[in-house]
């Protein structure tokens, strides 16, 4: 049964419900600035019975046409408003991943969609959907859904629920999601593409959303209206800070005398970078950054101070150990950033919270400022002109991150012997790698050396993904910034990926879609035969190591302390298409690095390093609860150890 839009005398046009999405999804802009750009530059997929001819026969209709209109316009410039470019992916997860990088790359203004058959494709994105919802970035997610007449029920991979028929494993999808809605008639659609676009656009409310897609919906036609599918812009609004609001920082500002600004990811998806240097060149407050804010000031800035928090660095956690005033710029202030509410520990410390969220904004009883970050540090530094700490203040930031600088260059050029320190391998990349080039990761011990470590010029340059910290983020992330670099014109650019071998065992598979892309991607692989960070944590907090090696099974102990298991990561990262270069040692290393610059294709660059070390000091605590109880001597001593160091946690009232 054809349904029709009922509104009589309005122009329609007769499509499938899959066919309008794909229609609509092609004519979507974001606006910023007085800058245009896709909304949803292209569709990742892995086809199965749920989507293969619904969505991925729209797909393939649209792709027919544009080519078509293509050859008759001689160039390619008639795909720029009607074309919604298909990549295929391996695995579900890691093609939400790739879209959710190509998001950060964007700064929020552009995504990729993604869509799924029913079943253990739709779930296999929940947990990219988590960290895209979390990391507070855009993704459309388009799983197939069972079938809304039921009469096929139950469908092939449906799980049933005898509590509620309309129930489906696309529920799970709800806690993870900003949007959630499911299209069980062709009406439905209208409204849910435009309350998904708001969202994907506001950046207050965006991450992950979800429109669940019946398969036998996906089918159905509709007349619908020929107005929905018209080039539609989304504005991104820069709202200003109210002036009772600001006034009140002002005031904050001015009575402080050891005053912090904790730059976040909202501060370079703002563009608010070159505000954030004039502010505090003109102020005298010295910058720490958290993960996803590394860069946003860049390192050799006077008043730079480096990562702040539980993989922060000596000279930033010093100065937040005695700040009186915090001022945080787009932090949700994870608990690495406060270091489990522990590293801002002055008795009369207080904050203001710079944040288009007010959920974020309102944390540690700050003085809230809901508004844009390059629009506020704008208004602040108008207001607060002529006003600047201490010089005696700005000699001591200098004076600490002088000393941490020098720890840096230690950490960089170690000469470990028989295996290199992964932070020997960062320094090589550090110094190799060019100011816009992109370094990616997201899991393990890298992200805590990597924070305490690097030294970022640009805000494009450090790509960190650690509000979910997902093992296996990174070759997939890396797909996403090639492809968002490559739609920008900036091939010359270097996309490095990280990865330790435990996160590579859980999703290589993506480095077979860059090689059947031919994208630009360097991998960075090392192998310790063990999880480095997992390890030193559970030694830490006596457990040993236990479970954290990769070792064969002991015939005579039962326990899985045997021989190293016998596999090679670098003959299977070859085995999916990329070229590999094995290095021994970190001058071997940096010739390979340069070889791989120079290459057309993908790299993969293969290095064995120390599973124990050594890694940079640290400075900061992190709330890992160990077992109260215990018969193992070293379980005891590191909960002694632990109760004396929760001592040191507070709320901010």
């Amino acid at each position: 049964m054809t349904s029709t839009y009922p509104y009589a005398g309005a122009p329609t046009v007769r499509l499938t419900v899959a066919q309008a999405v794909v229609r609509f999804l092609a004519n979507q802009w974001s606006e910023r600035d007085g800058q245009e750009q896709r909304l949803i530059a292209g569709c990742f997929g892995i086809f199965g019975h749920g989507n293969v001819a619904g969505v991925g026969q729209a797909l393939l209709q649209d792709d027919v046409a544009a080519t078509a209109e293509s050859e008759r316009a001689g160039s390619e410039s008639a795909q720029a408003t009607q074309h919604l470019p298909y990549y295929l992916a391996r695995n579900e997860q890691g093609a939400v991943h790739a879209a959710t990088a190509y998001a950060k790359t964007k700064d929020r203004l552009q995504t990729l969609a993604v869509t799924t058959s029913i079943g253990p494709g739709a779930t296999n994105m929940v947990t990219g959907a988590a960290l895209a919802t979390t990391n507070r970035l855009p993704v459309l997610l388009l799983p197939s859904d069972q079938f809304a007449t039921r009469y096929p029920d139950p469908v092939l991979q449906q799980l049933e629920d005898p509590r509620s028929l309309d129930v489906s494993v696309n529920d799970a999808f709800k806690p993870v999601s900003r949007f959630w809605d499911r299209i069980n008639r062709p009406e439905q659609l209208i409204p849910s593409l435009l309350a998904a676009m708001r969202v994907l656009t506001d950046p207050a409310e965006t991450g992950a959303v979800t429109i669940c897609l019946p398969q036998d919906v996906q089918a159905e036609a509709f007349e619908w209206p020929v107005e929905l599918f018209a080039k539609r812009v989304w504005h991104v609004a820069r709202p200003v800070p109210e002036p009772a609001a600001l006034q009140r920082a002002v005031e904050a500002i001015k009575a402080s005398k050891r005053p912090l600004l904790v730059a976040g990811g909202g501060a370079i998806y703002s563009g608010a970078s070159e505000v954030l240097r004039a502010f505090a060149t003109a102020t005298g407050i010295p910058v720490a950054d958290t993960q996803a804010g590394k860069g946003a000031i860049n390192w050799d800035h006077p008043l730079s101070v480096g990562g702040v928090g539980s993989t922060g660095n000596s000279a930033a956690n010093t100065l937040a150990r005695e700040a009186d005033l915090v001022i945080g710029v787009g932090t949700r202030y994870s608990d690495f950033t406060t270091a489990s509410h522990t590293v801002f520990a002055a008795d009369d410390v207080r904050f203001i919270n710079v944040n288009v969220m007010a959920f974020d904004a309102a944390k540690h009883s700050a003085t809230m400022v809901v508004a844009d970050a390059r629009e506020t540090l704008t208004a602040l530094q108008g207001a607060l002109e002529g006003w600047t700490t201490d010089p005696a203040y700005l000699q001591r930031a200098a004076d600490l991150w002088a000393e941490w600088d020098q720890v840096i260059d230690e950490c960089y050029h170690r000469d470990h012997q028989p295996l290199p320190a992964q932070t020997e391998v960062f320094g090589a990349l550090n110094e190799l790698m060019g100011e816009r080039d992109v370094v990616i990761n997201a899991a393990g011990s890298m992200p805590g050396d990597l924070q305490a470590l690097w030294r970022a010029k640009t805000p494009e340059q450090y790509h960190l993904e650690y509000a979910y910290s997902c093992m296996g983020y990174e070759i997939p992330a890396a797909m996403g910034v090639r492809l968002a670099l490559d739609s920008d014109g900036h091939e010359d650019r270097q996309v490095v990926a990280i990865v330790g071998d435990g996160t590579y065992q859980m999703m290589p598979m993506e480095l077979a879609t860059i090689v059947s892309e031919g994208l630009k991607v360097i991998v960075v692989l090392l192998q310790n035969h063990g999880f480095a960070s997992i390890g030193a944590l559970s030694e830490s907090r006596g457990s040993q190591r236990f479970g954290t090696k990769y070792r064969m099974r002991n015939r005579d102990s039962g326990r899985l302390d045997g021989e190293k298991v016998p596999f090679d990561l670098a003959a299977n990262a070859a085995s999916w298409g990329a070229d590999v270069l094995r290095c021994n040692g970190i001058e071997q290393f940096r010739a390979s690095y340069a070889t791989a610059a120079a290459a057309d294709g993908p790299v993969v660059l293969y290095i064995e390093t120390n599973l124990y070390g050594p890694n940079p000091p640290g400075h900061a605590w992190w709330d890992v609860p160990v077992s109260e109880v215990s018969e193992l001597e070293s379980t005891q001593q590191a909960y002694a150890e632990y109760a004396e160091e929760k001592k040191a946690q507070r709320h901010h009232l």
